[in-house]
C-alpha cells in the first residue's frame, strides 16, 4: 500500500469511528443495560445515555484508524484476483488482523476479541461481497452510499448471530470482581447465561444491537469510503 492510501485509510478510520460513535453511543448504551443481569431500570434505564460520548470519541480515533490501516494493509499483502473464492478468505484474514491489533487494557479484552473477530469474520466478506455483487450488477463500482448500504446489511447480519458473544461480553465487563464469570471465561459466562434464561436471555438486546450496528455499518464503512475517495482524489490531483 502506497503512502498516499495509507495516510487515506488512516484518516477516514478514523473519521469514520468517532462519526458513528458520536451518532449511536445512546444506542449502545441502551443495549448494554437491556443485557444487564440487574434489569434494564435498575442498571439505568434512560438516564445518562450520553454520558462518556467524549471519552469514546477520543478513543475512537485511533482505534478505527488503526483497524482499517491494518485491514487495508493485509488485503494488499494478501491481494488475490477479484474473481477468485480465496476473497472472502483474505477479507477474514484481514479484518482478524485488524481486530488483534487494537488491544483493550481492561478486563472484558479477552471475550471482546473473541466478540469482535468472529463479528468481523462474518461483517467485513459480506460487505466486500455485496459491493463486488453490486458493482458487478450496474457494471461499475458501488459509489460510498451504496457501499454504506451494503455496510447495513452486512452489519445487521453479523451483529444479529454474534449477540450471544456480546451478552457474555456484557456479562464479564459488569460481574464483581472475584466472581467466576468476572475471570473472563467467556464459556462460563455463556453457560450462566443459558442457565438462568436460556435462549432470550443469550440473544438479550438482540434488535437494539441490529438496529445499531445495521446503522453504524452505513455510517461507519459509507463514512470510511467516501472520506478515503475522497482523501485519495486529493492525494492524486496534488503535485
Amino acid at each position: 500500500m502506497d503512502r498516499p492510501g495509507f495516510i487515506a485509510s488512516l484518516v477516514a478510520g478514523g473519521i469514520a469511528g468517532v462519526s458513528v460513535d458520536l451518532i449511536l453511543f445512546p444506542l449502545d448504551t441502551i443495549k448494554t443495560r437491556l443485557q444487564s443481569p440487574q434489569g434494564f431500570y435498575k442498571a439505568g434505564g434512560f438516564y445518562g445515555v450520553y454520558a462518556g460520548v467524549p471519552s469514546t470519541a477520543i478513543g475512537s480515533f485511533p482505534n478505527a484508524a488503526a483497524f482499517f490501516v491494518t485491514y487495508e494493509y493485509v488485503k494488499w499483502i494478501l491481494h488475490t484476483d477479484s474473481s477468485s473464492h480465496l476473497m472472502p478468505v483474505t477479507h477474514m484474514l484481514a479484518a482478524s488482523a485488524g481486530e488483534v491489533g487494537i488491544q483493550g487494557l481492561y478486563r472484558g479484552y479477552k471475550s471482546t476479541v473473541l466478540r469482535e473477530i468472529p463479528f468481523s469474520l462474518v461483517q467485513f466478506p459480506l460487505w466486500e461481497s455485496l459491493k463486488a455483487l453490486w458493482s458487478w450488477r450496474q457494471d461499475h463500482v458501488v459509489n460510498s452510499w451504496q457501499s454504506a448500504v451494503c455496510g447495513a446489511f452486512a452489519g445487521g447480519f453479523a451483529a444479529a448471530v454474534t449477540t450471544p458473544l456480546d451478552v457474555a461480553k456484557t456479562r464479564i465487563m459488569l460481574a464483581k470482581a472475584g466472581s467466576s464469570t468476572a475471570s473472563g471465561n467467556i464459556l462460563s459466562a455463556l453457560h450462566a447465561v443459558w442457565q438462568t434464561q436460556g435462549l432470550s436471555g443469550l440473544f438479550a438486546g438482540v434488535f437494539p444491537r441490529m438496529a445499531a450496528i445495521s446503522l453504524g455499518g452505513f455510517i461507519f464503512l459509507g463514512a470510511y469510503d467516501q472520506t478515503r475517495s475522497f482523501l485519495s482524489e486529493l492525494g492524486r490531483e496534488s503535485p
